[in-house]
């Protein structure tokens, strides 16, 4: 069923967008009448699929692969023959491995943590070089990163997660770098931490985690979309000239 027809938002473009955080994302963004571009790793996945058979006006599928340079800029040439400007982009893409949880008396395997690297480091960099052009003829100009509290030097006290943490602190790092260089040009920017999902980032879904992507879906967009935060019942105007990283529950972690 054609559930809308009606392009009322700006344009967005959120990577990773096949299953999971990324896919719930896409769907509240269609629902509230954005035209999305979701980047799709997996092709024979079906539920992004169904959610363009349902939105066939709003959302467009790009074959994208955040660490390949190539396929970046393949992407961002499909959309700049939709449309001359973008308001968002959602870099949501990352990836873990099984691998991830050896401690340092496992041998690592240092190959798959710069392959980690590439996708949740360097593939948000990626991303958000080669979309500049269409952000700045964009009205909202805004950069959102989907984190990890495993990033944060000041709270994360694990004793393994090698390349999944360290690949999740640069890119803290990385979005600083562009925060200081683009904010003075008028750009937003959002760094949240989605909570502990039942999602298939190692590759089986993740059973015992807390929360289905849905729930995070909607405390992210929130987040990405408005100017204000909801705390002590009360909105609370965001500073834009701060960056932070928040949670789904709006709290703030430490880098």
């Amino acid at each position: 069923m054609n559930e809308s027809s009606t392009h009322t938002g700006g344009n967005a473009v959120v990577t990773g967008a096949d299953r999971g955080l990324g896919l719930a994302l896409a769907e509240g963004l269609v629902a509230r009448g954005w035209r999305v571009f979701a980047g799709s790793y997996l092709p024979d996945w079906p539920q992004l699929q169904e959610l363009q058979a349902r939105y066939p006006d709003l959302l467009v599928i790009l074959p994208l692969d955040v660490s390949s340079d190539s396929s970046v800029l393949a992407a961002a040439a499909a959309v700049e023959e939709r449309t001359r400007s973008l308001d968002l982009l959602i870099n949501n893409a990352g990836v873990i491995t099984e691998r991830s949880e050896d401690s340092i008396r496992i041998p690592q395997d240092y190959d798959e943590m710069m392959r980690l690297y590439q996708v949740n480091a360097l593939g948000p960099i990626r991303m958000s070089e080669a979309f500049l052009p269409l952000l700045e003829r964009g009205e909202l100009k805004r950069l959102c990163y989907v984190s990890s509290e495993a990033g944060s030097i000041g709270k994360a006290e694990r004793t393994a997660w090698f390349g999944y943490c360290m690949s999740k602190a640069a890119l803290n790092r990385g979005v600083r770098m562009l925060f200081d260089r683009l904010r003075p040009e008028g750009y937003t920017f959002r760094l949240y931490h989605p909570g502990w999902l039942r999602t298939y980032m190692s590759g089986t879904r993740n059973e015992e985690a807390e929360l289905e992507p849905a729930e995070s879906a909607a405390s992210a967009l929130e987040y990405f979309l408005g100017s204000a935060l909801p705390w002590d019942d009360k909105p609370h105007a965001i500073d834009e000239d701060r960056l932070v990283m928040r949670d789904y529950q709006g709290r703030e972690w430490p880098w």
